[in-house]
């Protein structure tokens, strides 16, 4: 999945130039140049600013209609379930393997308990 072709598709399918974005956002279009031809990645921040320009939820960046990964059967995310997983990626990398496996225990443990 590349974000920057992704952000173009949409951008281009609602009718707006980068200039639009640029206008609605703050983002220079240059900036927002080097998104779409992949020379930069956005923080989920800027991607927000970015769906919020284009009336879009920030979920629809990574939707699976139209975009294929060659995954097959990944579920559509909310955008709670996005901004969760982008908050649990941002600590996970300071953790070592033993403490991601113990996080991951925990969070099966809640998981099954809730279901109850």
């Amino acid at each position: 999945m590349n974000i920057g072709d992704t952000i173009r598709t949409y951008r281009l399918q609602k009718g707006m130039s980068q200039g639009d974005i640029e206008k609605r956002t703050g983002l220079l279009r240059c900036y927002l140049s080097r998104v779409e031809n992949g020379h930069t990645i956005p923080s989920l921040d800027t991607l927000a600013k970015i769906a919020g320009a284009m009336d879009l939820p920030l979920s629809q960046f990574f939707a699976e209609g139209g975009h294929s990964n060659g995954s097959k059967g990944v579920p559509q995310l909310s955008d709670d379930e996005v901004r969760f997983l982008s908050q649990i990626r941002r600590y996970a990398v300071s953790l070592n393997e033993s403490d991601r496996k113990l996080v991951l225990a925990m969070v099966k443990k809640m998981a099954t308990s809730s279901g109850r």
